[in-house]
């Protein structure tokens, strides 16, 4: 499996990878709102592609550089294709993301997780984060998400 930047024939892919996760179903279930910030994330250069040898989508992780107060590495998305899942292919997406997420040494790493979404949540706290704060109905109402942090170093 290969990590590369992604560009604009993978879109389709992590559409329907997105669409075909929970987090998918709870805030993209109209496809062209997936398709459009998908679209917007990989002009930015903010997406990368997990890749079989095939060149076969497996997953994606979107994270911003300076997501947090313009400071610290945000990752706003990450999904694996059901099929994929179990595999490490997230593991390895958020070693990606955690090793290349800043241009510059950070001491800290943020990301947010839904109440609806405990066994994601359990994998970031045994990859060492840990939860920093509730936000409720943060994206969306009637659903709490967790702002979790992990110190680097």
């Amino acid at each position: 499996m290969n990590i590369n930047l992604a560009d604009m024939r993978h879109i389709d892919n992590c559409v329907a990878i997105l669409q075909h996760s929970d987090l998918g179903r709870a805030y993209f279930s109209d496809g062209e709102k997936a398709k459009n910030l998908l679209t917007y994330a990989v002009k930015q250069k903010d997406v990368y592609v997990a890749l079989d040898d095939d060149e076969k989508c497996l997953g994606f992780v979107y994270y911003l550089q300076k997501g947090v107060f313009g400071s610290y590495p945000y990752l706003h998305i990450i999904a694996v294709k059901e099929e994929y899942r179990g595999l490490g292919i997230g593991k390895q997406l958020m070693q990606f993301f955690e090793e290349n997420a800043s241009e510059f040494p950070s001491t800290k790493l943020f990301l947010t997780v839904d109440d609806f979404n405990p066994r994601a949540k359990k994998l970031y706290e045994n990859l060492g984060y840990h939860c920093v704060g509730e936000l409720p109905d943060f994206y969306k109402e009637g659903i709490n998400c967790y702002l979790m942090m992990k110190r680097k170093g």
